[in-house]
């Protein structure tokens, strides 16, 4: 196995920096964030925050079935949040994406986020 492998998939907005989307070593994977760019346009999706949050989710699974896995190999999320009022809202769309056991959580109210998003989330996956 390789010590570092380059995670990249055109089906979650690419790298809008000097990062990668994931890295993979050792069958762990670490996620860059990601903020609810529609991918085909690198545009923020427009709507309720829940469209945002579903967004994000949408991106996070694409990067991690591009690892190899899938959400629900997520051992650990980081929810960064510019108002902790969206929080519940981050529950209700993450219900519908995971099931128990759920992974280890951070939710973290920040004061501004990449291109103006009101979230980002990133993760660590165990395959």
């Amino acid at each position: 196995m390789e010590k570092k492998v380059v995670i990249n998939t055109e089906l979650a907005p690419k790298a809008i920096g000097t990062y990668s989307q994931a890295i993979k070593t050792f069958g762990t994977v670490y996620l860059s964030g990601q903020i609810p760019l529609e991918p085909e346009s690198m545009q923020l999706v427009k709507g309720p925050v829940d469209k945002h949050v579903h967004q994000v989710f949408l991106n996070l699974r694409a990067v991690c079935q591009a690892s190899g896995g899938s959400l629900h190999d997520l051992v650990k999320l980081n929810v960064f949040l510019c108002d902790l009022k969206h929080f519940e809202i981050v529950n209700q769309v993450m219900a519908e994406y995971f099931k128990e056991p759920y992974p280890a959580r951070a939710a973290i109210q920040v004061s501004a986020l990449p291109r103006g998003a009101i979230v980002e989330m990133d993760g660590i996956m165990i395959i």
